[in-house]
Parts: C-alpha cells; sequence; structure tokens
C-alpha cells in the first residue's frame, strides 16, 4: 500500500521516521510504501487459529527459523545477537537444536496452514553446518505443502559455508528452493578493515577478500544478490566510503547494496559491551544519507525512487546511474517491542527449543511449544 505521508499518524511510525531526513525525502517522492496494516485495516490481516487460539497476523508477514546450531563463524561487535535484556531469559544464540529440531519444525508449519508469509532465514550463520542448512532448506520446502503460504525466500548470511568444502551444493540448493534474493553481510570493501569488523574465526576462507569476491560473484549467478553493510565508525562511514563500497559492490555482482544503521535501542537492555559498542562506533543515517545528497559528486545519477514504513524501519529506496540499487534502512527496537505488546503477530521465529514465539524472544509471546503441540494463551 502506498500513501501520502501527511495520512499517516507520525504516533504510527518509528521514532526514526519524524527525522529531518524522513521530512525532507518525503517532498522528493510520491509517497510512502505502508508495510504495516492499521488496526482496522481488515483486508490486510489474516486470522488464524493456532493450537486453538484465535489471532491476528498481520500482514506482510516473515517467518524465521532461527539458525542456532554452533556458535557464529564472525564475531562482530555490533551483533545484535548479543545484546541482553533487563528482564533476563534465555538468549536465542545460546539454544542448540535437539535431535527432534526438525520434527518440531514441521509441527510448526503445519499449525500455520494457510497462513500467508514469506521464509526470512537468519539467526546465527546458517549456513556454518552446511548439512543442517541443507536440511533446514529441506524442511521448509516439504512444509509449503501443508503449511503456511510462502511468498518470498529470503536468506541472510555471511557467507562462510559458500566458501567452504559444500559450497556449490548449498548453491544449487538455493536455486531448487527458488530463493527470492540473498542478503550477503560484508561491512567494508577493504578485506583488513571488514576482518576488524567482522572477526572472522583463523579457519573461516570467507574471511580474505579474494575468497569474498569470488563467492559474491558464485551466489550471484545463483541467486538474486544484495550485499549489506552496517554503518560504523572505523568502517562505512562518510559519502566517500558509500561511493567507493558501491563501486565495489558492482564488481561483486551485487545488483542491490543496502546500508543499515545499527538499531535503535529502548531502555530495555543491558549496558553490555554490544550496547555500548552501538552507542560509541554509531554513525548516523540522517547525517550520512544527507551529506551524500548534498554532495553532487556523490549523489550525481542518483534517483530516489521511494521510502517504506516497516513495523519497525524505514528505509530510502534509490537507483544509481548505473542500475544499482540502493537501500538506507534504519530501524527502532522500541516501535518493534510496542507492536509485538500489542498482542497481534507482526513476526514468526521458531526456536531452537522448539518454541514458535511472535518475536525475537525465547519464551516470550509463545504460540506454540512443539514439545508439547499445546499453543499459550
Amino acid at each position: 500500500m502506498t500513501c501520502a505521508i501527511d495520512q499517516i499518524a507520525v504516533a504510527d511510525l518509528p521514532r526514526s521516521a519524524s527525522s529531518p531526513l524522513f521530512e525532507r525525502l518525503r517532498r522528493s517522492v510520491r509517497g510512502v510504501t505502508l508495510r504495516t496494516p492499521s488496526s482496522n485495516e481488515a483486508a490486510r490481516w489474516h486470522t488464524h487459529a493456532i493450537g486453538g487460539v484465535a489471532r491476528r497476523f498481520a500482514q506482510p508477514l516473515t517467518f524465521t527459523p532461527y539458525a542456532s546450531v554452533k556458535p557464529c563463524s564472525a564475531r562482530c561487535g555490533f551483533c545484535s545477537e548479543n545484546l541482553r535484556r533487563t528482564d533476563g531469559g534465555t538468549s536465542a544464540s545460546r539454544l542448540r537444536p535437539a535431535p527432534d529440531y526438525f520434527d518440531g519444525l514441521s509441527r510448526a508449519l503445519r499449525a500455520l496452514r494457510g497462513v500467508p508469509l514469506s521464509w526470512s532465514l537468519s539467526g546465527l550463520e546458517t549456513s556454518d553446518d552446511a548439512d543442517w542448512m541443507l536440511r533446514l532448506l529441506h524442511t521448509l520446502a516439504a512444509g509449503e505443502s501443508e503449511g503456511p503460504v510462502v511468498e518470498d525466500r529470503v536468506l541472510y548470511t555471511n557467507g562462510a559455508g559458500f566458501a567452504g568444502p559444500q559450497g556449490e551444493v548449498l548453491r544449487r540448493a538455493l536455486q531448487r528452493f527458488e530463493m527470492s534474493w540473498l542478503e550477503l553481510s560484508r561491512h567494508h570493501h577493504d578485506g583488513a578493515v571488514n576482518q576488524a569488523i567482522m572477526r572472522f574465526r583463523p579457519e573461516v576462507a570467507i574471511g580474505d577478500p579474494v575468497v569474498f569476491e569470488r563467492t559474491a560473484r558464485q551466489l550471484a549467478d545463483a541467486v538474486a544478490l544484495r550485499l549489506v553493510c552496517i554503518l560504523q565508525r572505523g568502517g562505512i562511514a562518510q559519502p566517500t566510503d558509500v561511493a567507493a563500497y558501491l563501486a565495489w559492490a558492482r564488481r561483486c555482482g551485487a545488483g542491490t547494496v543496502v546500508f543499515r544503521e545499527f538499531s535503535r535501542l529502548d531502555d530495555g537492555y543491558r549496558d553490555n559491551a554490544t550496547a555500548r559498542y552501538l552507542r560509541t562506533q554509531r554513525v548516523s543515517m540522517d547525517a550520512l544519507v544527507t551529506a551524500c545528497l548534498d554532495d553532487p559528486e556523490i549523489s550525481r545519477g542518483w534517483t530516489l525512487e521511494s521510502l517504506t514504513e516497516g513495523y519497525y524501519f524505514w528505509n530510502l529506496r534509490l537507483r544509481t546511474d548505473s542500475g544499482l540499487r540502493v537501500v538506507f534502512e534504519s530501524a527502532d527496537y522500541g516501535a518493534m517491542h510496542a507492536r509485538h505488546a500489542t498482542g497481534d503477530v507482526y513476526k514468526l521465529v521458531y526456536f531452537a527449543d522448539g518454541q514458535l514465539c511472535a518475536g525475537w524472544e525465547p519464551g516470550h509471546d509463545v504460540l506454540l511449544d512443539t514439545r508439547t503441540a499445546q499453543a499459550c494463551p
């Protein structure tokens, strides 16, 4: 749905949407694409009973089978999986799947029969265990015949497994799965700078810049490729950095580049090392995009195309004169938690402990516990 932003109450948008940059951008595009339905917009809500409990599922909706079969091959200081809530609870990144994990996943998918959604494969690094990833793709594909109605299929990855011994097997599996696109993380075009940010373990080949560029081009031949860069001090932080990254991304075969700001946190997180990293290393999306637009050398040939509002994010989409698509995106965890607190379902996550939840925290907003095959009120 697209509408003029003046029709949207500011209270309905993430905090970032009311920034001066957003106000400037709305005058440059025709309108705002709203991915989140208003509460009375019946056509964009899907009502479904799971375990005998009727719930409203927002449209569009994504389902994440949270990958945590082993610790991640990278150790990024900003990784949101290392944030900890002040109210305690088990971290999803520390859960490991039991032997019957895929049986439970199949039960969860059957419980979502007829629900329109998209696969969003993320968590830690899905490709770190190639055999687990292959079985995951098989289970999801099989579940489509008697489970949810699937629209898009997206994988978020650092690429580690695709540069490993079973890389070609995984690429072919992506094609069979009909992956819509792949979001490949790389936070700087210079290999040494990127390694200082992502801190790949010594045995992980994808950390090498030559290996990465070769792997990226191979992936681009198999599936639509988006390169994802998280803005930060010491990384991509200035307009000239943006320009250099875009030129490099084209050489890697990417059709789209996504620049993301560190997510904005509310006061529900502990002040741990990750939270401090986000605070001290943050690069303002508003300031960077404004600087890029105000620099005629950087923004020459850019065409601003659209603004999008999700349930806790906003983004600007543009196209360069070479045809490369570019997305600048900002997210607000406070807005996310406020949406989740309504009781409506905006996100589905299946964790390694067998719980299907309406959010990113195991044990919270539990819709179904496949270990007991019962829904939670």
